[in-house]
């Protein structure tokens, strides 16, 4: 045999047995190194929802009433202011001058005691405290969610989940398991 033939066929034997060595070697080191068990978050951001919320505000104010008057029609007022207006015209003239005189002061006495017990009657009053209620909206702003960008080895994604993950996410056989609220 050739010295050539047989350099070339150890050759090719070791180039052979070095290639399968490596591919078993690359086999075995997949099968020793697991595949990841978590998926790193890069950012996770909130998602809120603007809600309003009705709510009832009560406060107690003041409040003054005027007294339902005695005399409505202001009778004692002008009867009195009549008297007293006729008395006083009954002072002033004689004759028949002292009659217009009366008759005039008992008339403008009258208006004058009306107008005077209406005055009363309007400042008669009294006051009392009530609570007066109104509906105020308050602006809520709820976390409906959480937008999380995460990688698993040299791959991005981005998912919608419940609650905020931390800093990772538990992969299942490779695929994202998000945690359940709890």
């Amino acid at each position: 045999m050739d010295g050539s033939l047989i350099k070339g066929i150890v050759v090719g034997a070791v180039i052979a047995t070095a290639g399968g060595a490596v591919a078993g070697y690359n086999m075995v080191g997949d099968a020793i190194a697991p595949p990841p068990a978590f998926a790193e978050v890069l950012k996770s951001s909130p998602v809120t929802e603007a809600v309003t919320v009705p709510r009832e505000v009560c406060e107690d104010v003041s409040v003054t009433h005027q007294k339902a008057p005695r005399d409505k029609h202001k009778v004692l007022g002008t009867v009195t202011g009549a008297v007293i207006g006729g008395v006083l015209g009954n002072q002033v003239g004689g004759g028949s001058g002292k009659q217009i005189a009366t008759v005039a002061g008992a008339a403008a006495g009258g208006y004058a005691g009306n107008r005077i017990q209406k005055r009363a009657q309007a400042d008669d009053t009294y006051t009392t405290t009530e609570t007066r209620c109104n509906t105020v909206t308050d602006y809520v702003e709820n976390v409906i969610g959480y937008d999380v960008s995460y990688r698993i080895g040299d791959e991005q994604g981005e998912i919608r989940m419940d609650s905020d993950p931390g800093d990772r996410i538990p992969l299942v056989n490779g695929e994202l398991a998000p945690m359940e609220p709890g």
